[in-house]
């Protein structure tokens, strides 16, 4: 019976730590092999590997495109480039982003499922927003394992509780237990794979770098209303998996709680443009005070009419930046 024996790794902030705790906690003949994927700056200079590989007995290195896996070999995420497998080879993809990053965890969750099934583990890790949920899910789907590190243990708590929203996980484990729990699931047997969910492998294939266009993504998406916050193109909602997410035509993705806190920054533009139009208004209003007191009426009138202008300006901001402000309280509510 084949072994649980490909072990993926997602995290974000905070996960640096329990990464060297797992590393000095597997054993040097892990019967295994393990891929890391975290949000590395483009321009990074690959010390995570470096840092990993002084933390354990396991040999830690950057994944090269091409490179054959070998058992007991840890595989690090490169800058830039999403980090997929690819029955027995490593395979570095220049698709879009997803979640606003590349390398992004869940493409690398979503390859280890699809080509070994219930042989891939995927493990998610500390890190802010939901980012790995929906490549854990794939796993699941396919028959595999899903880890993930307690809530109350992570530094930055959202990617766990996201993970546990998004599927019903084998095992939860502080820093302390993973790696334990880890040698444990990969001396297991693997159980029966399951059929891959529809619109995987187009996925994965994104990810590699296939052009995607309109047509092909109606086969696994609905067009919303909502735009692009990579490219400002048309988002369409993808149909099967959790949590819920987006892809445009040009291949971006991003889940619903990505997309509200990118227009964060559409909101904070609103409240600065809220208040430079407020500030108009007070000006505007002034300039026609003083040309009513120096007898300047049709000068007067002009401003007071611009005032008036100003002030409807103002008041739609308003509106609109105290709907945004309550929609992040509810989203923020429903988190809790």
């Amino acid at each position: 019976m084949a072994k649980r024996d490909i072990i993926v790794i997602g995290g974000s902030a905070g996960s640096g730590g329990v990464l060297q705790q797992i590393m000095a906690d597997l054993p040097g003949d892990m019967p295994a092999s393990l891929f890391v994927a975290t949000h590395v700056p483009s321009q990074s200079s690959g010390y995570l590997a470096d840092m990993l590989d002084r933390a354990g007995p396991l040999p830690v290195r950057q994944a090269i495109d091409g490179q054959p896996i070998e058992r007991g070999h840890v595989y690090v995420a490169v800058p830039d480039r999403h980090l997929l497998l690819d029955d027995g080879t490593i395979r570095l993809g220049n698709g879009p982003r997803e979640n606003m990053t590349r390398p992004a965890i869940d493409p690398l969750f979503r390859s280890a499922a699809l080509s070994y099934g219930a042989r891939a583990v995927g493990v998610v890790l500390s890190g802010m927003l939901n980012d790995g949920a929906s490549g854990l899910w794939a796993i699941k789907s396919c028959g595999g394992t899903a880890v993930v590190q307690h809530p109350i243990d992570a530094r930055a708590d959202q990617m766990p509780l996201a993970a546990l929203e998004a599927v019903s996980v084998d095992e939860v484990g502080s820093a302390d237990d993973i790696g334990q729990i880890l040698t444990r699931i990969a001396a297991s047997e693997a159980g029966e794979d399951r059929p891959p969910p529809e619109g995987l492998q187009l996925e994965v294939e994104i990810a590699a770098g296939r052009r995607l266009g309109a047509d092909t993504l109606r086969r696994i998406a609905d067009p919303s209303a909502l735009s692009c916050p990579n490219c400002q193109g048309v988002l369409s909602e993808i149909r099967n998996g959790k949590p819920l997410r987006y892809r445009c035509q040009t291949g971006h993705a991003v889940t619903a709680e990505r997309l509200v806190a990118a227009n964060d920054e559409v909101s904070q533009a609103m409240r600065i443009a809220l208040r430079v139009m407020e500030e108009r208004v007070t000006l505007v209003t002034r300039m026609a005070q003083d040309a009513r007191q120096t007898g300047r009426e049709a000068v007067a009138e002009l401003y007071e009419a611009r005032a008036e202008e100003y002030t409807n300006y103002a008041q739609v901001l308003r509106t609109a930046a105290v709907r945004s402000l309550q929609m992040s309280h509810q989203v923020g509510d429903e988190n809790m």
